[in-house]
């Protein structure tokens, strides 16, 4: 019996641990990916983005290096979540691991896009080619930049939330109320990002899960996993 108790004391720190890295994650991810919006700002507006790119390239790097963070983020929740996951259902843990490696993958050729594209500005500004070959250079990188970008963190974090939400929900490891808002938001995230694919943008729709992703990471950082349904 005290093995038995053991045990489950050893469980129960292992979720408790797991629970508060991935809260901080979340957390981490958010803020980096506002935080890199708000640095780069309005510098890849047309139709003056290469002037603006290099006369702005500290704000730039900034910019990226938040991207990585929120790369590393990103992937590091599904290396966290995986293992608990993997305990209820191994088909969609894989899968949860899989799409956020592809989110992870697009929002790091969004950031080489985008210093590719500062390269781009600077030798624009140096006079150092033919006036011709920068526009539709840059035009292509900056294109490359946002599709990866926008399909990153639109499409694919939808897609990721479906079944992680979805485990959770069956596992009562949460709140069933914050799974089910979970689902939703992925839901309209996703929708979001199909929707941007066609030219439209209603960002409204990526306000449910950007706000649920903050509750989510407060009550696993503060209450964690359900105890009765890590014992189960």
């Amino acid at each position: 019996m005290k093995a038995i108790a053991e045990e489950k004391g050893r469980k129960m720190d292992s979720y408790r641990k797991t629970a508060i890295i991935v809260g901080v994650l979340f957390i981490v991810a958010t803020v980096t990916a506002i935080v890199s919006i708000v640095f780069l700002g309005s510098n890849l507006d047309p139709p003056d983005y290469l002037d603006n790119v290099s006369a702005n390239e500290n704000q730039v790097i900034i910019a990226v290096i938040f991207w990585l963070i929120l790369a590393v983020s990103v992937m590091g929740i599904g290396v966290m979540m995986f293992p608990i996951l993997k305990k209820h259902n191994e088909g969609l843990a894989l899968g949860y691991v899989g799409l956020r490696l592809i989110e992870t993958i697009l929002i790091i050729v969004a950031s080489i896009s985008l210093l590719s594209l500062l390269t781009l500005s600077q030798e624009y500004v140096a006079g150092t080619l033919d006036a011709t070959y920068y526009q539709p250079s840059g035009t292509l990188l900056l294109a490359l930049f946002e599709w990866s970008f926008a399909i990153g963190t639109m499409i694919f974090l939808g897609l990721g939330g479906l079944p992680l939400y979805y485990v959770l929900y069956q596992t009562r490891l949460v709140p069933r109320w914050l799974s089910v808002w979970g689902l939703i938001g992925a839901a309209l995230v996703l929708l979001y990002g199909l929707m941007a694919l066609f030219g439209l943008d209603p960002a409204i729709l990526a306000a449910p899960i950007a706000v649920q992703e903050m509750v989510f990471a407060v009550w696993l950082i503060i209450k964690g996993f359900n105890p009765s349904a890590v014992d189960s």
